[in-house]
């Protein structure tokens, strides 16, 4: 490995550590763990105490126990695996097409009065809506829980991407266009890097609508995915099992949104230090 390559492996482990240390630090803090542990301790105790049924009101160490036994005998790394691959790739066909089409929508009128109505007139319908239809015409299995991942996603990052472009401040264009900036320069450098922190921020939403609709896409069809977990734990009224798949999909979404918010932070260097 060359000199170049080493430091490239060193800049990456580095921005590595430092995620993780910006996501977990917050967790650790003395703010955070002062309300937390309370809220724990008082969680493990009303339970036995009686306070709460704990029939329903599972305590953390059954959730715990419940987590190691799914993890060992119900192949929990692989479902949660499995569902992360099938958020991705819906995510990624949400982002790939919604910014895009809402930087266009932002920028040229003309794009705008032809496709705005269009996606106002779907956008209302619910996501879960969907679902039936769905089922029927691309069946059950991989495609029709893409769609549907797709579709939680993608409205949240269109309509706040075309937002933030239009409002984009005519200062910083009329100041473009004055050192000959071509409309293709100001989408990609003034346009999009206006926009992006409103980006960002869709795409946070989008995380969370897209996770709604993996799980009930889950719920609908195949045998794999936390979503089906928590149907089969319902199914058998397992109360700590439901609650193992709720925090490990809370923690994954979590996750998810202090990554981006890395991301921004090292791509939106202007705004340091805010």
């Amino acid at each position: 490995m060359n000199s170049y390559e080493t430091q490239k492996t060193r800049y990456w482990l580095r921005d590595a550590a430092r995620l993780l240390k910006n996501s977990f630090g917050s967790l650790l803090s003395r703010e955070f763990l002062t309300v937390f542990i309370p809220l724990l301790i008082l969680w493990e105790v009303l339970p036995r105490c009686g306070v709460v049924p704990r029939t329903l009101v599972p305590t953390p160490v059954d959730v715990g126990a419940a987590f190691w036994d799914m993890l060992i005998h119900k192949g929990l790394a692989l479902h949660f695996a499995l569902s992360m691959g099938r958020f991705g790739l819906g995510m990624l066909l949400a982002i790939v097409l919604a910014i895009p089409i809402g930087v266009l929508m932002g920028w040229n009128v003309f794009i705008r009065k032809h496709s705005l109505p269009f996606f106002q007139l779907l956008s209302p319908v619910p996501p879960p809506a969907w679902v039936p239809m769905t089922i029927i015409v691309l069946g059950v299995g991989l495609p029709m829980q893409t769609f549907l991942i797709f579709l939680g996603a993608f409205y949240p990052i269109l309509f706040n991407t075309y937002q933030a472009v239009k409002d984009t401040d005519p200062r910083y264009l009329a100041s473009a266009r004055v050192f000959g900036a071509s409309e293709l320069t100001l989408i990609l450098h003034i346009y999009f890097w206006h926009s992006f922190g409103a980006i960002i921020m869709s795409i946070k939403t989008g995380i969370a609508m897209g996770l709604v609709m993996l799980i009930i896409a889950e719920m609908h069809g195949g045998r794999s995915g936390i979503g089906y977990l928590l149907v089969e734990a319902k199914e058998f009224f397992q109360i700590p099992n439901m609650a193992v798949c709720m925090i490990v999909l809370g923690f994954a979404g979590w996750f998810l949104i202090e990554i981006l918010k890395f991301v921004e932070l090292k791509l939106a260097v202007w705004k340091s230090g805010r």
